[in-house]
């Protein structure tokens, strides 16, 4: 058996790439990059470039970054290698881990799982430092905990069918602002 040419997918730049030729330009449009998977296995080539921002992403700004990316993309050789140019938002799937994924699903409802084993559904209402705060149901109302997040060990957002409580909401908007509730 012959060896195999040279795979066109190796012409791909690597993650590390990616992200030293877009992340300037993500910045200044207000953007961050979370991460980057460049997958060779695929047929045609993938590089899926993942964004946020505090501001959201939505189908405008994944065109405009795509249209930004795809641009300064074009300038590196890639030979005759054809890929496709994903550019996505984290999605509701991904654990949230840092402070700023928390403060980024400001009204949101999560699942949390805490250091004491104990777990709880609350409505995310923005950070306060290395605390979360949380709209939790007490009785017939609402209030707001506060939760170091050094104890929440695994928290991801929930699809919500049913609009939220009016009052849930306004207590994390109030929250998420730097208003005490």
């Amino acid at each position: 058996m012959a060896p195999d040419p040279k795979l066109p997918s190796a012409d791909l730049p690597s993650q590390k790439q990616v992200i030293e030729l877009l992340d300037g330009e993500f910045a200044r449009a207000g953007y961050e990059i979370d991460d980057v998977v460049v997958n060779a296995a695929t047929r045609p080539p993938r590089i899926t470039i993942v964004a946020d921002s505090d501001k959201g992403l939505d189908l405008d700004a994944v065109a405009m970054l795509s249209r930004l990316a795809s641009g300064l993309l074009d300038t590196v050789d890639t030979g005759d290698t054809p890929y496709v140019l994903e550019v996505t938002s984290p999605g509701v799937d991904r654990p949230l881990t840092t402070e700023k994924h928390f403060r980024r699903a400001r009204g949101r409802k999560a699942e949390l799982s805490l250091a004491d084993g104990s777990s709880l559904t609350a409505r995310l209402a923005g950070t306060d430092g290395d605390q979360v705060n949380v709209v939790v149901a007490q009785g017939k109302d609402f209030a707001v905990r506060q939760i170091p997040l050094r104890e929440i060990t695994k928290a991801v957002v929930q699809v919500e069918f049913s609009p939220p409580n009016r009052r849930e909401l306004e207590l994390a908007e109030q929250t998420g602002k730097g208003a005490r509730a």
